[in-house]
This record gives C-alpha cells, sequence and structure tokens, in this order.
C-alpha cells in the first residue's frame, strides 16, 4: 500500500486529493488546487467567441500551444500567454513533489464560499501541471468537470488502513503528529497549523474540531457519496455514453445530447470496464514480476561487483607486489655486481699499493746505501763495488719504467644501468580492457551448398549471420577423428572457407565451427557430418569376375600430387608438383599430399631422367621421416631401391593397408614376394632422389588384375 501513496497524493499541493476533479487529460486535481491555478484569458480566446465564430467544437477548448507558453523547457521560471501582451507574467512555483504550477496573476478576492461555489473569473483558463495541456473553462467554471469519486474512496481506504498515528496534512517537510480534525475542513492539524491555518476566528471559529481518532471514525462512518451528472447536479449518472466515454444521466438522454451516440446500460459498462483493467493489470503484473526479478538480478550484481571488486583489488595488489618482489630481487642481483665490482677494484689497487711499497723501500735502501758508499774514500774498494751497484741502480730504475706507476684500476665504475625501457614499461602499465566488455561475435553459419568432399578432402564454407552487428576476427574450425573421437583445431584464421587434406577414405568425419574476437569465442555452429570417398573410376569387369567387383568396391582410388610443404628444399617441382628433381648431389626425400591408414592403393612412377646410377628410392613413409638421407635409412620408411631401374621404367608400388603389406612392381612385374609385411598407421607415398634422377608421378590406378584375383582366391 506504501508504494500507491504518491498515486494519492495532488501534484499541485503534495497532499492527499480533497474533492479531486477530472480533467479531459485524464489527470486530477484538488478542486482547491485548481482554482489556484487558473489564469484569465482574453476575450477573443473565450468558448462563446469560438463558438460564435463556429470554430468551437467542443465544451473544452484546448488553447493554441503555439499562443500559450506556460511551461518553459528552458526552465526560466516564468509562464506568460504570448497572445497577450498585456497580461502580466507570474512565477513558476513549484510543489512539493516538483511539478511545476502557476498562481494566479491576481489574487482571488475574499469569499466565504467553498471553492466548489465561489464564482470563476470570466474567460479563465487552466493548464495541468501534469501534461501541461491548457484548456478554457466555460460558463460552469469548475463545476463543468466531474469528481473523481473512486479516487476519494481509494483515498479514505488507504487512510484508515494506515495504523500509524495521523499525521498533520499541512506540514511541508517532517509531517508532526496531528492533534486535531476540522470536521467541516476535513483536514487535520497539528497544533502550529492549525494556529496558523484554521485560527478561531471568523467563519472559522463555528467550526468543530475533534481528537484525531474521532475525525478517522467519522469519515469512515460518514456515507460514501454518489457520483452526480456535472449538467444536472441532482441526478445520479444511468448510463454510459461510449463516443464520449462519460457516464450521463436520464436528462442528457432526455435533452438529446447523445441522440447520436451508442448508449450502455452503466452497471454493463462498470462490469465491462472493470474486466478490461483486470486483463490489462495481468500484463502490467508480469511486467512487475519481471522488474521485481530484474531488481533482485540488480541487487546480486551490487554484491557480485563488490565481491569481483575485492578479489581484482587482491590481484592487483599481488600482481604489482609480485613486480616489486622481481625488481627487488633484480635490484639485490645488480647490487651483488655493483659490490663484486667494488671489491675487484679495491683489490687491484691494493695489491697495486702492496706491490709499490715494497718496490718503494727496496728502491730507498739501495738510494741510502748508495749514498753510504759514495761516501767512503777508498778508491779500490769503491771501484770493486762500483760497477754492480751502477747495473742494481739502472735495473732498479728500469723497474720503475712504462707501466709502473700508471693505476691498474680506474676510479669509475664501467657500469651504466639502463632503466629507461623499464620506467616507460611501468609508464605504459595499464589494463588491458578499461570499458565493458563488448559482445562475443554470433555463431557461424556453415553454408551447406559449398561444403563438399573430394576423395580424402573436405571444403568446408562458413558465414556470420546476416543480422550480426559483431564483427569475428577470426574463425577457429574442428573436425573429429573419423571415428567419433574427441575434435581437434584443423585451422585458425579470418578466412571462410577451407580445405582439409589427408582424410582417411570411405571415413565419416563431423566438422564444426565457431568465432571469436578480443572478448571471446562464441558458441559452435551446428555440427556437419561429411563422408569421403569410397573409390571410383574401375575398369567394367566380365562376367566370371563378378565377385571382384564386390572386392574392388573395397579399394580406394586416390589422386594427388607431391607435397612442396613438406619436401626437403632441395627439391625442384613442375608438371602441377606431378614431376620432380634434385638441385643437390645428396639424396633429399619428398612426400605425397595424401596419407593413407585403411583400404588398398596403388601409384606409380616413371624415371624420366637416370644418369651415373644415382640409386633413387620408392617406397612408403611417415611424415616426419627424414629428408635429407636416403629413404629407408631410418625407421620411419620403407623403400625398394635396386633391381632394373633405369630411365624410362615404371615402378609400381602397392599399399595394401587391409593385409598390412607393401608390394612393388617394375615394368608390371612384381619384385618378388611381399617386401613389407606388418604395415600399419598413416602411410605417405616416398621418393628420395638426387640431381641425376627426375621422375613423373602417376596416381588414380587401379590395382593390377592378378593382385586382385589373388585377393579374391585367398
Amino acid at each position: 500500500m506504501e508504494e500507491m501513496e504518491e498515486e494519492l497524493k495532488c501534484p499541485v499541493c503534495g497532499s492527499f486529493y480533497r474533492e479531486p476533479i477530472i480533467l479531459p487529460c485524464s489527470h486530477n486535481l484538488c478542486q482547491a488546487c485548481a482554482r489556484n491555478i487558473l489564469v484569465q484569458t482574453p476575450e477573443s480566446e473565450s468558448p462563446q467567441s469560438r463558438r460564435a465564430s463556429g470554430s468551437g467544437v467542443s465544451d473544452y477548448d484546448y488553447l493554441d500551444l503555439d499562443k500559450m507558453s506556460l511551461y518553459s523547457e528552458a526552465d526560466s521560471g516564468y509562464g506568460s500567454y504570448g497572445g497577450f501582451a498585456s497580461a502580466p507574467t507570474t512565477p513558476c512555483q513549484k510543489s512539493p513533489n516538483g511539478v511545476r504550477v502557476f498562481p494566479p496573476a491576481m489574487p482571488p478576492p475574499a469569499t466565504h464560499l467553498s471553492p466548489a461555489l465561489a464564482p470563476v473569473p470570466r474567460n479563465s483558463c487552466i493548464t495541468c501541471p501534469q501534461c501541461h495541456r491548457s484548456l478554457i473553462l466555460d460558463d460552469r467554471g469548475l463545476r463543468g468537470f466531474p469528481k473523481n469519486r473512486v479516487l476519494e474512496g481509494v483515498i479514505d481506504r488507504y487512510q484508515q488502513s494506515k495504523a500509524a498515528a495521523l499525521k498533520c496534512q499541512l506540514c511541508e517537510k517532517a509531517p508532526k503528529e496531528a492533534t486535531v480534525m476540522c470536521e467541516q475542513c476535513d483536514v487535520f492539524y497539528c497544533d502550529p497549523c492549525r494556529l496558523r491555518c484554521h485560527p478561531p476566528r471568523g467563519p472559522l471559529a463555528k467550526h468543530r474540531l475533534v481528537p484525531p481518532a474521532q475525525g478517522r471514525v467519522s469519515r469512515r462512518l460518514s456515507p460514501r457519496k454518489v457520483s452526480t451528472c456535472t449538467d444536472h447536479e441532482l441526478e445520479n449518472h444511468s448510463m454510459y455514453c461510449v463516443q464520449c466515454k462519460m457516464p450521463v444521466c436520464y436528462q442528457c438522454l432526455e435533452e438529446g445530447k447523445h441522440s447520436s451516440h451508442e448508449v450502455k446500460a452503466l452497471g454493463a459498462m462498470w462490469k465491462l470496464h472493470k474486466s478490461q483493467l483486470s486483463q490489462a493489470l495481468n500484463g502490467l503484473s508480469d511486467r512487475a514480476k519481471e522488474a521485481k526479478e530484474f531488481l533482485v538480478q540488480l541487487r546480486n550484481m551490487v554484491q557480485q561487483i563488490q565481491e569481483n571488486s575485492v578479489e581484482f583489488e587482491a590481484c592487483l595488489v599481488a600482481q604489482c607486489d609480485a613486480l616489486i618482489d622481481a625488481l627487488n630481487r633484480r635490484k639485490a642481483q645488480l647490487l651483488a655486481r655493483v659490490n663484486k665490482e667494488h671489491e675487484h677494484k679495491l683489490k687491484v689497487v691494493r695489491d697495486q699499493i702492496s706491490h709499490c711499497t715494497v718496490k718503494l723501500r727496496q728502491t730507498t735502501g739501495l738510494m741510502e746505501y748508495c749514498l753510504e758508499v759514495i761516501k767512503e774514500n777508498d778508491p779500490s774498494g769503491f771501484l770493486q763495488i762500483s760497477d754492480a751497484l751502477i747495473r742494481r741502480v739502472h735495473l732498479t730504475e728500469d723497474q720503475w719504467g712504462k707501466g709502473t706507476l700508471t693505476p691498474r684500476m680506474t676510479t669509475d665504475f664501467d657500469l651504466s644501468l639502463d632503466n629507461s625501457p623499464l620506467l616507460q614499461s611501468i609508464h605504459q602499465l595499464d589494463f588491458v580492457q578499461m570499458k565493458a566488455s563488448s559482445p562475443v561475435p554470433a555463431t557461424p553459419i556453415l553454408q551447406l551448398e559449398e561444403c563438399c568432399t573430394h576423395n580424402n578432402s573436405a571444403t568446408l564454407s562458413w558465414k556470420q549471420p546476416p543480422l550480426s552487428t559483431v564483427p569475428a576476427e577470426g574463425y577457429i574450425l574442428e573436425l573429429d577423428d573419423g571415428n567419433g573421437g574427441q575434435f581437434r583445431e584443423v585451422y585458425v584464421g579470418k578466412e571462410t572457407m577451407c580445405t582439409v587434406d589427408g582424410l582417411h577414405f570411405n571415413s565419416t568425419y563431423n566438422a564444426r565451427i565457431k568465432a571469436f574476437n578480443k572478448t571471446g569465442v562464441s558458441q559452435y555452429s551446428k555440427t556437419l557430418v561429411l563422408q569421403t570417398s569410397e573409390g571410383c573410376n574401375f575398369e567394367p569387369q566380365s562376367a566370371p569376375y563378378t565377385q571382384l567387383v564386390d572386392i574392388k568396391k573395397l579399394l580406394a582410388v586416390a589422386w594427388f600430387a607431391f607435397d612442396p610443404g613438406s619436401a626437403h628444399s632441395d627439391i625442384i617441382f613442375s608438371n602441377d608438383n606431378l614431376t620432380v628433381t634434385c638441385s643437390s648431389y645428396d639424396d633429399r626425400v619428398v612426400l605425397g599430399k595424401t596419407g593413407f591408414s585403411k583400404g588398398v592403393h596403388y601409384w606409380e612412377l616413371t624415371v624420366d631422367r637416370y644418369d651415373n646410377h644415382p640409386d633413387p628410392a620408392f617406397g612408403v613413409a611417415r611424415i616426419d621421416v627424414m629428408k635429407d638421407v636416403m629413404l629407408g635409412k631410418d625407421d620411419k620408411a620403407w623403400a625398394i631401391t635396386e633391381g632394373g631401374i633405369t630411365k624410362g621404367a615404371t615402378i609400381g608400388v602397392l599399399l595394401d593397408l587391409n593385409r598390412k603389406t607393401l608390394t612393388f612392381f617394375i615394368n608390371d612385374e612384381q619384385q618378388g614376394p611381399i617386401a613389407f609385411e606388418n604395415v600399419e598407421g598413416m602411410f605417405f607415398p616416398a621418393v628420395s632422389l638426387n640431381r641425376n634422377v627426375q621422375v613423373t608421378l602417376h596416381t588414380g590406378l587401379p590395382v593390377p588384375d592378378f593382385y586382385s584375383s589373388r585377393a579374391s582366391i585367398a
């Protein structure tokens, strides 16, 4: 009930409605407040003059909004009537609930009549304080507006339901507890407001003041007022005019005011409108329920934001502390280097000081000894030692020669710390994402009409949804392993079409695609099922070999070329990558572009050039075979390297992964029995050659007939 209180208060006085009237715009006003905001208009705008000129079409004439500017969007604080220059401007005030209202330019004359009976100036205009629509009153004045008895009843029930003490209705700010109620004014007063607004003198002295509780009881016991016709005050409403959307009395109908209008019984329309209001309330109730759930979500977001803020702050502090710790560790390391350099310099200088001190002591001793020798007067004795002393003096002098008196170490430290990159990084240290997260891209759509398979390769095409507004920075294509296993990424990039090679023949793959941007990745698209080729283009068989046809349906035929991407860099390609040679004298390996893991496969290679016995090798290999040695030198290749290979020879390779065997043919003749057995896994056609050999690959060939016959007999 508390949330409904604003609906029960007048937009002018801010108090509960007292004798509310309904304006044509469907808003309500207290009758006294409506009188207080009346504005007088010029004679030319009166309804009588409009009817006389033939322009009047309604009892309530709305003013031209270009002529009336009682409400200023610029918040000037003044309203004026633009069509009447002599009309005085009146200050714009605000009601307690913030709605702008316009008091009359001239105060109304003193009267002892109630607001409903007090005369209204001629040509008066009233402006709704809520929608700001203006209208000119007719001769009936405010009596021409219907009274909202329903609103009065709701207010009475609302006030009766409030268990708290009755409050004064005239206190401007915090209402005080009411002490009396005037039965004639129907207003609750506190003592200060009673002395100020209801003094016990003049006409007010005859009003009866009762305690608030008694006033509430008298309100509850007072008979409910019956709504009467605005044109015929003694008549109750009995019918409802559908066109005018208002209740009418039987006298209105007899006078012919609604003769051409559809009129229905008041009770029937009352029930109909109640039903319509109930239905409308159901929809509004759903919206209110959603709003409550949304508010709960927002309150949860507040709590989540606070928790995330604490967590984020802790993470930020931890990251900054980690940077500080790393800087302190680096500082300790640099200081250790400085101390090491310091100790090294001191040691060198101290060693030099010690060495020079000893040397100087020896030199000084020699000098003193020589001076004493010079003092001797014995020539023969002097000459006996003079030569040796002269040599010692010269030798000692030479020892103090170049570099001896030069410091071995400078006082400057040859270390310079360049901290500008780190300072720049610190200044540039910022959050990766300062704004609110942008949405992830929409889920891509696989274009089924452009997706296809060919042999053991699959081509897929996709696009963004037509109404997608979030751009994608790239796409991730995933395929399973062909046996219903886990998906793996096979392409990441900006293109919207991709061909995947090297798939198993006669296998079923599942493919899906998703888009990504800086925010994250989209949902996966719908899964597309792809079926690789089973084999085709077999030679027709005669009737006796009907069973062979069934067997050969299991044998896959593949078309492929050499793969430049995995080959050694010395390999030279031509003829659409079907012919290869080499630029080196050393053996180099090249693989086919298609790998096989199941089925029976046969291909041939013709030797176009064969010089100086180059010893090429033909066979199969793993994808990670060594590319710079002869094929078969490691444990990841199986090959034939000898036996009648010359220029013009044709080498056939038969890989039977059903029986796990590898067989070779030269010029359509099988080379001995099966060359290799227990061949299992993924294998690629392979050749090793040097610059003296050139070979051409031939694919899409059927399996030799005799091998098929042998397989059928087995």
